[in-house]
């Protein structure tokens, strides 16, 4: 090595920084912590008749107690200021709030009026998600997200909240991951509530992203300076292969119907016409009706972004991909990925967490670049990393800590991957880590922990892990070693 190059290697940042404004914070969803079932006026959602059905959650693990979080939120929100989060993203239960997804519980509104005020009195900025997955069930039992009037009514829920929170609550997200609800929820049935119909899946699809059009642009009526936007989760999909014709039109074909059927949709007005030819037979005539893409990209200033991992793809040759999807779609296990059943995953050998998702943050990093590019920097709206985090097999010692060094790492690479996305111009303002207690993880129940801190289920004591205390670093910093 010359002399000047090992001056610059000595001399070379060890640290990266984030502006003073760049928001750190933590994520939660109300189902996963809030527990408290049936107190306080709250009516079975869709999740409660889920995880109460025998054969659906492992280990027949159910949210009726969850984290206690509904009977903890003082405690829980003191934690986040010693872990020194400027942010807390948290959902609202739509069965606490309407329990018949129409009346006004007043009790269920206290709740979430005294944790806004409870997270403002320690500092911290109160972020508000309007749904995170658990429709009433009474809604569900009129047809769910596959009939549009739960659109409609999704849009007067968000004037329910606005009314009774908004004088406080500036930054609103509408939903989160729709990907989820609709196709993980209505086409492949692994979550609530569990149907297996790809045109369900779909309907429910565009209905979701109509309830947000449509809750947008009341919002925007009644307060123009709310900060509002959704949640979308996005995958690193690329081909195994990129030399094989068949492994890029299995890359583009989910990236088509997982990433750019709802980025089009929001940002663009309309859904991607190769999707659309994927899916052609599947769309139910008169779902789309004359102005819902106006409505559903009604625009937004905050788009979030929950990302974990990235794929390589294997498929057949583009000529052949319309009957394979058919094939596997009648032959196979229900598929989330309508259109392309036929579509596989490759392991690339890479690390993974306990979901089995292979650790890659160079994904994170390209993924905002390109949505900065694609479709929010000529928007003009800003970036957040709303979800991003790892589960991991923690052990923990005799007084609860965990050691959790991978989880930690997993963290601090992907902070890396989004600092050097924001110095390459992605307009990226936060990043929440998921989550911030261990939690019920949907279909996994308690067997998969993401928490910074460790729930010890028989007692519901919390414990910071390694991760959460260093984090707590981060965040009062900016600075990630």
């Amino acid at each position: 090595m010359s002399s000047d190059l090992a001056t610059q290697a000595i001399s070379a940042p060890r640290t990266l920084e984030f502006p003073a404004d760049f928001l750190f914070g933590s994520a939660t969803a109300a189902y996963q912590v809030e527990g408290a079932a049936a107190e306080g006026g709250r009516a079975p959602s869709v999740w409660d008749t889920f995880a109460h059905t025998p054969g659906k959650v492992h280990a027949g693990d159910t949210g009726d107690v969850a984290c206690d979080h509904f009977h903890r939120f003082r405690e829980d929100v003191a934690l986040m200021k010693r872990l020194n989060l400027k942010v807390y993203r948290f959902s609202v239960s739509w069965s606490r709030v309407m329990p018949d997804g129409v009346t006004v519980n007043p009790e269920g509104l206290q709740f979430y009026s005294d944790l806004v005020d409870e997270l403002l009195a320690a500092g911290i900025l109160p972020w508000l998600t309007q749904y995170h997955w658990d429709l009433p069930q009474a809604l569900e039992d009129a047809g769910g997200w596959a009939n549009r009037r739960t659109a409609e009514l999704f849009a007067d829920y968000a004037v329910v909240l606005h009314e009774a929170l908004g004088d406080r609550v500036r930054h609103w997200t509408t939903l989160n991951e729709p990907w989820c609800a609709a196709f993980l929820g209505y086409a492949n049935g692994h979550h609530a509530p569990g149907r297996t119909s790809p045109e369900d899946a779909l309907a429910a699809a565009h209905h979701l992203l109509l309830g947000h059009g449509l809750a947008v642009a009341q919002l925007r009526r009644r307060d123009p300076e709310l900060e509002l936007g959704l949640t979308l989760n996005f995958t690193d999909y690329r081909p195994a292969d990129p030399a094989s014709p068949g492994d890029v039109d299995a890359a583009r074909r989910l990236d088509g119907s997982f990433n750019r059927f709802f980025a089009g949709a929001i940002f663009d007005g309309a859904y991607p016409e190769d999707v659309l030819e994927d899916q052609a037979g599947l769309w139910r005539e008169g779902l789309v009706q004359p102005g819902d893409l106006k409505i559903i990209s009604t625009p937004i200033d905050v788009l979030g972004v929950n990302f974990y991992t990235g794929e390589l793809l294997t498929g057949v040759e583009p000529e052949r991909a319309a009957q394979a999807a058919a094939a596997a779609r009648a032959q196979g296990a229900p598929n989330p990925n309508v259109g392309s059943e036929h579509v596989t995953s490759v392991p690339r050998g890479l690390p993974a967490t306990s979901m089995g998702w292979e650790v890659f943050p160079q994904g994170l990093h390209d993924l905002l670049l390109r949505l900065h590019r694609e479709y929010t920097g000529g928007a003009g709206v800003a970036l957040y990393v709303t979800e991003n985090g790892a589960a991991y097999p923690d052990a923990p010692d005799p007084a609860g800590f965990v050691q959790d060094d991978e989880r930690l790492s997993y963290i601090r690479e992907h902070l890396h991957a989004v600092h050097r996305a924001k110095e390459a111009g992605a307009d990226v303002r936060g990043y929440f880590v998921w989550s911030l207690l261990d939690n019920f993880e949907w279909a996994f129940g308690y067997d998969r922990r993401f928490g910074i801190v460790r729930v010890d289920y028989d007692t519901l004591a919390r414990t910071p892990k390694a991760s959460a205390h260093w984090y707590a670093q981060v965040a009062a910093t900016g600075v990630v070693d």
